[in-house]
């Protein structure tokens, strides 16, 4: 007999998947637990548990453990990479962002304007298509051919328009992406070469502060 969530709405399928955050917020469990615990079949537990990891809302570790994901943290990573990209920009002088991933689409949750009159640059909450942008391929996981932490861009989404982004990865999984984006004139001899290097270590910071435990209140 399946053990009905508190509050129960009567939509069976949000039900069981608010019923499978509540169960991983206070103990992560694989899916044999989840289902034993919620009376679900174990195939039912899989498949809401895997689309929930696919919508960021649950992830799961090397042992096979479900816990909350990263779309819960959306705010506190915004907070935490706030002040590096404010560095970042100051650095290099060229409007930086940071990006995260909604399903088959980015969203800019920070980001920090250049100063120059002609400028590239995506106002918080800017919501843009995959895979289109460094950014994008950065949230997707793609790697640079050469080896380099970082992935480029020229005039793959828009004209006149490159961008360089590393990718922001917290317990294994990336969960959103630096970048910065500058009209192509200012970018020579390639987003990559120019800034490579600035936007790599502004996303290994970010991880390091995410990494870093949160300090007594």
């Amino acid at each position: 007999m399946t053990t009905p969530p508190p509050f129960a709405t009567g939509v069976g399928v949000l039900d069981r998947s608010v019923a499978i955050l509540d169960c991983v917020e206070s103990n992560p469990m694989g899916t044999t637990e989840l289902a034993r615990t919620l009376g679900l079949t174990i195939s039912t537990a899989h498949r809401l548990a895997t689309a929930l990891v696919a919508h960021g809302l649950l992830r799961r570790d090397p042992s096979g453990c479900f816990h909350l994901g990263p779309r819960f943290a959306t705010s506190a990573l915004a907070e935490t990479a706030r002040p590096v990209l404010t560095e970042l920009g100051a650095e290099v002088g060229e409007s930086v962002q940071l990006w995260v991933r909604r399903a088959d689409h980015r969203l800019c949750v920070v980001c920090v304007e250049s100063t120059e009159e002609l400028r590239a640059s995506q106002p918080v909450g800017s919501l843009l298509p995959l895979p289109l942008g460094s950014a994008a391929q950065a949230l997707l996981g793609e790697r640079n051919p050469d080896g380099h932490g970082w992935v480029e861009s020229v005039q793959a989404r828009a004209p006149g328009v490159g961008s360089v982004s590393a990718p922001v990865h917290l317990h294994g999984q990336v969960v959103a992406a630096v970048s910065l984006a500058a009209p192509l004139q200012r970018l020579r001899p390639s987003p990559g070469r120019r800034f490579g290097t600035a936007v790599l270590t502004a996303a290994r910071r970010v991880e390091d502060a995410l990494a870093r435990p949160p300090e007594p209140g």
